[in-house]
């Protein structure tokens, strides 16, 4: 774990330069807007060890699959979001010696992501080795506001010297993916131009076949003073740069701007991006730096109005909710229903940047809270567009008449994850989708949501798990062998728990779903049944069987859900048991010796208790969650935050801030010494349900919020406002009690500490737990 990242409301910080630290802050200070996004790599050139990134959202290459050997149904390709043309390239050189922070020594080294406001700003003193002396201020921004554009500020000043200074500002499209499965670099030159509104790269991926178009326009002023700024005639394939050289004497200033654009073929004609861009940046430059940050300052106070969470006396857990918040708002708009999450979002390029079940799973509740309700709905009307791709998907695996299997892995719909034991058998992603449209409709009452898009794909996945299952003679129950559960530390096991539960689940829903557009609305339900081939009588009856009869495994003895068949087996050693120097274990021990022990990667059974929790009574959560949770060695980062919810759920208090911390301040102290390679973006919406599901104990029952919260020993209080049907509500809570204010001008029935309190418009209601109404 590292822990030098100092604590604040706002900011991150980091104070001096540690070369051994810098992938790692490249990955915790990276920017984004939704549309495209960076990691945090220095404007200047830097030799030491860095992580290059730019990406641009949507677009991607289907990189080979590389594997030992080939198995039938094995993708063709592993998706990659592509490293793209780096925009911000600036090239410094005082009397021609090079200014790059692996050759200098450097001193008064700041980094600061500010929060509130979306930029990053950074500042050093530095002494190359000629003894000359520098300072440089640099300021940096993706805009929200305006998501096809950012800018750059970069100042510079002689602090013991004189001498001639040159600038080459360039864009580099040269550039390859670190996770490229066979070194390949996957982008061709399409065309160049530089002429006064700005210089141009337009790049082409090899077979997807996108444009992206870079733009860029340079402005360089001495002493407020505007510079001329020449292109270069030095010829580079993939590579465009602007120069400009200028005495400078002790003390002086240089500042120079890059606005930037990134525009791909996703959204414009290829033959309209280099207009396109040229009127974007005409319009950004316009505009100013200034006041491109201005709109920019605004634009996240409305995100911030929207979803902040106010924590009082305990500013780590603050600054690291506020970061998680920060990192999900910059990674997903909800404008486009054709881009979705990547599990490291614009931070790096770990699992192909591409769509998990994580999404639906834990982003879709913040989403649903915390932006409009569009935002929510597209990430789900995503997976209806994929819908006849997951049907091919199953096909490849032998499935048929309509069966969908959703992927692990895609960009398009299609699967491309290569690892056989995820990619045949992690089959449980099919139900985390099926659940969020329940949740969705749950939360916002968007019945039309099913008519339009949901039981087209429910019905899909139901006729998917009713012919993955097989009936047995010896149980005299349908059984589901050969899967892989959330906990990936076990692999092709037979009778998950959590997969055969939740796919009984998912049979009922389905046809819960179908009754509920049948009699909304008959004639869309004529036109679904039609367009599925739905045989109901037949189809329904099914499922209800598999669903009434599936096979779960329990253990009567200690009362607990067996997470598969023979877990028992296994010797049961506990994690306090383990020494802190095997621990990771995934980077300490043989896959083999992993998958013979009992230890666990993600709770499969807490999973399901979860999703499912009303079904389930305390005490049988309590024998549970007790013995699963001391067998979790937590190295998936989507495992602490279920393990806090249900903590909290189970006044655990102790339990549920010792698994909040761990999730919030996951990538911020490093816990895993993962973070170099990206941030843990889709595990970032758990921190936030850590809170609102765990310690507020927020839920929706009948179409009502219900409230039970508690305050954690370290906090004085937390609030946070909840967007619920239309109702911008704020919550505080204080040590048992709890304060809503209803803006709304409508009544709002609001079960509290099991009590049901109806606020009228534009009052509040403070409840004290153990006090009736």
């Amino acid at each position: 774990m590292k822990n030098y990242i100092q604590a604040e409301e706002w900011n991150i910080i980091e104070e001096g330069f540690d070369p051994h630290l810098n992938k790692i802050s490249e990955s915790l200070f990276s920017l984004g807007n939704g549309r495209m996004g960076q990691r945090a790599n220095f404007e200047e050139s830097y030799s030491g060890d860095t992580l290059q990134g730019n990406y641009v959202a949507g677009v991607y290459y289907p990189d080979k699959t590389r594997v030992g050997w080939w198995k039938n149904g094995y993708p063709e390709y592993f998706a990659k979001v592509l490293n793209a043309a780096n925009w911000m390239g600036l090239s410094i050189k005082l009397d021609n010696e090079e200014l790059d922070l692996n050759l200098c020594k450097v001193t008064d080294f700041r980094r600061q992501l500010n929060m509130k406001e979306g930029y990053l700003e950074r500042s050093f003193t530095a002494e190359l080795k000629s003894g000359k002396q520098v300072m440089v201020t640099a300021k940096r921004f993706f805009s929200i506001a305006n998501d096809e554009v950012a800018a750059l500020h970069y100042q510079f000043k002689t602090l013991n010297c004189s001498g001639k200074l040159s600038v080459s500002s360039f864009i580099d499209g040269d550039v390859k993916n670190q996770d490229s499965n066979y070194d390949e670099k996957f982008w061709d030159e399409v065309s160049r131009t530089q002429n006064e509104s700005g210089s141009y790269l337009t790049m082409r991926t090899k077979k997807t076949e996108f444009e992206v178009i870079t733009g860029v326009k340079t402005l360089v002023f001495k002493n407020n003073d505007q510079l001329q700024v020449t292109a270069d005639p030095a010829v580079k394939d993939k590579y465009l740069a602007e120069l400009v050289s200028v005495d400078i004497a002790e003390g002086e200033l240089i500042d120079i701007y890059k606005i930037a654009t990134n525009l791909s073929s996703q959204n414009l004609a290829p033959a309209e991006l280099t207009e396109k861009a040229a009127e974007i940046l005409n319009a950004a430059i316009l505009k100013g730096f200034s006041a491109l940050l201005e709109e920019q300052t605004a634009a996240w106070a409305t995100k911030w109005e929207e979803g902040d969470i106010i924590i009082e006396g305990d500013i780590a857990a603050q600054q690291a909710i506020r970061f998680n918040i920060f990192q999900l708002n910059q990674t997903y708009t909800g404008k486009d229903a054709r881009l979705n999450i990547g599990p490291k979002g614009f931070t790096g390029e770990k699992y192909g940047g591409s769509t998990y079940w994580d999404t639906e799973a834990y982003c879709i509740p913040f989403y649903l809270s915390t932006a409009p309700q569009e935002v929510s709905r597209n990430l789900l009307i995503y997976r209806y567009k994929h819908l006849e791709k997951a049907i091919e998907n199953a096909q490849k695996l032998g499935f048929d008449k309509g069966a969908a299997l959703y992927p692990m892995v895609t960009m398009n719909g299609e699967e491309c994850h290569n690892e056989w034991e995820i990619t045949f058998e992690e089959i449980h992603r099919n139900g985390a989708i099926a659940f969020a449209i329940f949740n969705y409709v749950r939360y916002t009452g968007d019945q039309v949501y099913l008519q339009e898009y949901g039981l087209e794909v429910l019905i899909g996945i139901a006729r998917f798990w009713k012919q993955r299952v097989n009936w047995s003679d010896a149980r005299q129950q349908y059984v589901m062998l050969g899967v892989t559960g959330p906990n990936e530390y076990e692999n092709n096991v037979n009778n998950n728990w959590y997969t055969n539960t939740l796919a009984a689940w998912c049979l009922r829903y389905a046809a819960e779903a179908a009754a509920i557009v049948k009699k909304e609305d008959p004639a869309r339900y004529a036109e679904i049944v039609k367009k599925t081939s739905l045989q109901e009588e037949e189809e329904f009856g099914a499922w209800k069987s598999v669903a009434e009869n599936i096979y779960l495994p329990y253990d009567e003895e200690k009362g607990i859900f067996l997470q598969q068949d023979g877990f028992l087996d296994k010797e049961q050693t506990l994690v306090s048991e383990l020494p802190v120097s095997q621990r990771p274990i995934n980077q300490k021990w043989s896959w083999d010796r992993i998958l013979r022990s009992c230890f666990i990667k993600q709770a499969d059974v807490l999973q399901g208790m979860y999703f499912f929790e009303d079904n389930y009574d305390l005490e049988s959560l309590r024998r549970n969650f007790d013995f699963y949770e001391s067998r979790t060695v937590h190295e998936s980062s989507l495992s602490p935050c279920v393990h806090s919810i249900l903590a909290a759920k189970l006044n655990d208090g102790e339990k549920a801030y010792e698994f909040y911390l761990r999730t919030a301040r996951l990538d911020l102290d490093d816990y895993n010494n993962d973070t170099e390679d990206g941030l843990h973006i889709t595990s970032m919406a758990g921190t936030w349900m850590s809170i609102v599901e765990g310690f507020a104990g927020m839920r929706v029952r009948n179409g009502k919020l219900s409230f039970t919260p508690f305050l954690p020993e370290e906090w004085n209080s937390f609030s946070f406002n909840i967007g619920f049907r239309g109702v911008q509500l704020k919550v505080k809570v204080k040590k048992e009690e709890i304060t809503i204010v209803n803006p709304a001008k409508e009544l709002m029935d609001i079960n509290i500490f099991s009590q049901l309190y109806n606020i009228p418009e534009g009052e509040t209601v403070i409840a004290y737990k153990g006090l009736t109404v």
